[in-house]
């Protein structure tokens, strides 16, 4: 009798195995692509870095390490002038070690408001500048709304009575309601307030 039927079995068995060993190699190879993909997609290496975090273009906080400050005898953005001045050789000037932990960002509304106050004869014109510890986005966010803004600082000032423009502490009352009444227009307008102060750079009651 011939032994090829019992040397068939062992190259039989030896073939499934090579086609085993190769579908798992290939799987292998596929799911360590797929995850190299998706590692690569996710840490921004491959697509633009379009599947990182979104970017937050909202308002930012300025520290008071990066507040602008002036050249002599001028204003810069942090309300404070002669920040440095040319004397100085270029070193920096102390601020204090006891002041706000960000800096102020000022802006000053033109032209003044004149209006009537509550149940009086009397009429008032302010001058007003606001403050913000907010980056330039704020201030950008108070003139493209400037008249929603005036509208409203007109109605808080007709709503004021007449004995709050004569005592500092009125005009402080007053200065609270219209950092609120601004705030309330941009929170509106632009889902945002981030004023902190109203100050009154004039004030003058007839």
């Amino acid at each position: 009798m011939s032994d090829k039927p019992e040397d068939a079995a062992p190259k039989k068995k030896g073939g499934k195995m090579k086609i085993i060993i190769m579908v798992v190699a290939l799987l292998v190879l596929v799911g360590g692509g797929v995850g190299a993909g998706v590692y690569a997609a996710s840490s921004g290496l491959i697509g633009g870095g379009h599947a990182s975090a979104p970017e937050d273009h909202g308002p930012k906080l300025v520290p008071k390490s990066e507040q602008k400050r002036a050249a002599a005898g001028g204003e810069g953005e942090g309300g404070h002038g002669g920040g440095e001045s040319a004397g100085s050789g270029g070193q920096h000037v102390p601020s204090g070690g006891n002041g706000d932990k960000f800096a102020s960002n000022y802006y000053t509304m033109d032209p003044q408001f004149t209006s009537n106050l509550q149940d009086s004869v009397h009429v008032v014109q302010v001058g007003i500048a606001v403050s913000t510890p907010y980056d330039d986005t704020v201030i950008e966010n108070m003139k493209t709304n400037d008249i929603a803004v005036r509208s409203a600082v007109l109605l808080a000032l007709g709503d004021t009575p007449e004995e709050q423009v004569f005592t500092s502490a009125g005009k402080l009352q007053m200065q609270q309601r219209l950092t609120k009444a601004i705030n309330a227009v941009l929170e509106q307008k632009e889902g945002f307030g981030g004023i902190s102060n109203v100050y009154f750079t004039n004030f003058v009651v007839q």
